[in-house]
């Protein structure tokens, strides 16, 4: 059996300022929403943060970057996150942006307990400059370094009391393999159903990379709304 939390407060009050942190989803989908609530409730201070990106304005990532929780942000996307772009010109927040593959495969390599690896993508650009390059059947690549979080805050859309988990649709960004690449992993589900009532083939991470699990219901805001025009 794993950890089931009754709060979100529970869930993240052995977070402390400083720590390092992933958040999975992308954009908006797939989120620890509620998870990201009880941070900014908390109050918890100078985190480093490795997400896709940092959320809108006033919801997601943006509402810790919009309480100067954040000291320093790992990931790809900028998006459209005024507070974002007004902290990083100040020199208020601290942004390491990597390609979203080199950023995935970072992640990816902690969890898998692979130090580094080698990858073409930003070589020759400011990207490389002072990392090492090496070069294989004729083609440059650089050395990226794995990434790895004291917490990973991730969310799906069933858990079981073991704590494995399955994901619904794009949900998949991130998620499971920050589960595997954080020292404490929480999940925020949609739904806790009993072990064994999740099929083993539809299982997307187990159990053993889960240290606790909260169910909680989601807005599910949408970054951009888009819909069809009369002609």
């Amino acid at each position: 059996m794993k950890e089931i939390y009754q709060t979100f407060t529970e869930a993240i009050e052995k977070m402390e300022d400083g720590a390092t942190i992933m958040v999975g989803g992308f954009g908006l989908v797939g989120i620890p929403e509620n998870l990201i609530l009880a941070l900014v409730e908390s109050n918890v201070k100078h985190l480093t943060v490795v997400s896709n990106n940092c959320g809108v304005d006033d919801w997601g990532l943006g509402l810790l970057l919009k309480n100067h929780q954040i000291d320093r942000m790992i990931g790809s996307y900028v998006g459209e996150n005024k507070a974002f772009e007004r902290q990083v010109l100040s020199g208020e927040l601290k942004v390491e942006l990597v390609p979203q593959g080199t950023l995935s495969e970072r992640i990816r390599a902690g969890g898998a307990g692979i130090p580094g690896f080698y990858t073409p993508a930003g070589v020759g650009t400011p990207l490389a400059e002072g990392k090492e390059i090496r070069s294989f059947e004729g083609k440059d690549y650089l050395l990226e370094t794995a990434l790895k979080s004291d917490f990973s805050l991730i969310r799906a859309a069933i858990g079981d009391k073991h704590g494995n988990l399955q994901y619904a649709k794009t949900a998949q960004n991130f998620n499971p393999m920050m589960a595997a690449a954080g020292k404490v992993t929480i999940a925020e589900v949609e739904q806790v159903v009993e072990t064994g009532r999740i099929d083993p083939a539809y299982i997307h991470t187990p159990g053993i990379y889960v240290d606790g699990i909260i169910e909680g219901k989601q807005e599910k805001r949408i970054e951009r709304l888009t819909v069809q025009q009369e002609d």
